[in-house]
């Protein structure tokens, strides 16, 4: 896995905590993604977003690649 914020985002401040976001949200999903290698890479409205909104359009994303699946769970 890897996680990609670039300086478009903000400042370190900012930077770190759409990292920390991202690796939360990818902990909490990981359970349900086929093996493989996933990269992340952040965009300004991760910032803007909640929590929720931006874990729905992750798992929305995963799952029209056919990578996300409650069905995987291990």
């Amino acid at each position: 896995m890897g996680f990609t914020v670039s300086k478009k985002i903000g400042k370190a401040v900012k930077r770190n905590f759409a990292k920390r976001r991202l690796k939360a949200l990818f902990f909490e999903i990981a359970k349900y993604l086929k093996d493989g290698t996933y990269v992340f890479v952040a965009k300004k409205p991760i910032v803007d977003n909640n929590y929720d909104e931006i874990k729905k359009e992750i798992v929305n994303a995963l799952t029209k690649l056919k990578l996300y699946s409650e069905k995987n769970k291990q």
